[in-house]
């Protein structure tokens, strides 16, 4: 298959190599030169536009930062192909897209470094990679095209609407970025603390590590479900709050999140071939299942095993 990255960052910088040692021909393009030239140096294709990079090409992906998004995507006036992204937030690129032939995207993959130095082609090998389904909307096709695409990296396609990724996010990635930030900024101004810190502190704070600017807009393009989740959040330490001075009314508002923690990730069912129907799709995501490979127009899934926690 014939696919531009445009963004050679963390994320496009990986994806660019994952889909080289695929086979398939790609090409990059980004708007800072000296990564540019990285890519170069680095043995892959670099076009000098965007729209050099995206003629012939059968899929575009947008791997660039949500506030340059919309210049971008001007750039793809008269293309043809299939568009798709990899953007934290889907609503708003939703929005921008309409009209176009696209799919959105997000694989749920990264580091605390970025740039195309930080790149690593096995990057995605086993990650929840959501692709939106949009009900009226989505053609069928392009999906299943991506999602075959993606599958034949080691992604595990998660089928989701753009509002219901949006909510799942902001409540396992986004707010968490947010206190992390908050925690990790305490060690900062109290040295006898950094002196102390240890495992908690360090796997509670290892994203407050990533570019405040990509977390800034990351949370600010999503912001309407991370207030919520945020302010819900803030409740419920209140009520932790409130509990203090009786441990065992502590106790309980603890044991949800030992019990779900414990039970997490949920122990995956055995592959089974499913009927590709947007209905069907969108009720495997729902219940928290996946796809791990397409065949025509059949998808093999794996769903959880309810009732069974890893141990």
């Amino acid at each position: 298959m014939r696919i531009a990255v445009i963004g050679l960052g963390l994320i496009g910088g990986s994806l660019l190599r994952a889909l080289a040692g695929a086979g398939h021909g790609v090409v990059g393009f980004d708007a800072d030169p000296g990564a540019c030239s990285a890519v170069r140096e680095a043995g892959f294709r670099v076009a000098g536009s965007v729209p050099e990079a995206i003629a012939g090409t059968d899929v575009v992906v947008l791997a660039v930062p949500l506030p340059v998004l919309p210049g971008v995507v001007a750039d793809l006036d008269g293309y043809d192909g299939l568009v798709t992204d990899v953007t934290s937030v889907k609503g708003p690129v939703r929005d921008v897209m309409r009209g176009r032939r696209y799919v959105g995207g997000h694989p749920m993959a990264g580091k605390e470094t970025s740039g195309f130095a930080a790149s690593d082609a096995d990057l995605f090998d086993g990650c929840a990679w959501v692709l939106c389904l949009e009900e009226d909307e989505t053609v069928p096709a392009d999906w299943l095209l991506l999602a075959r695409l993606f599958t034949g990296l080691g992604a595990r396609v998660v089928p989701v609407t753009a509002a219901e990724h949006d909510t799942a996010v902001a409540r396992i990635s986004h707010v968490p970025h947010l206190f992390a930030a908050v925690l990790a900024a305490q060690v900062g101004a109290d040295r006898l603390a950094g002196a102390l810190a240890a495992g908690s502190f360090r796997d509670g704070t290892r994203v407050a590590a990533t570019r405040a600017e990509l977390t800034a807009a990351m949370c600010g393009g999503n912001r309407d479900a991370v207030r919520a989740e945020l302010r819900r959040l803030v409740g419920e330490l209140a009520a932790l709050d409130a509990a203090l001075d009786d441990p065992g009314a502590l106790v309980p508002l603890l044991r949800r999140g030992e019990v779900a923690r414990r039970g997490w990730p949920a122990v995956a069912g055995d592959p089974r071939p499913e009927m590709s129907g947007v209905s069907a799709l969108l009720e495997l995501g729902r219940s928290g299942g996946w796809v791990t490979s397409v065949r025509d127009d059949e998808v093999v899934t794996i769903r959880p095993e309810s009732g069974r926690n890893p141990s």
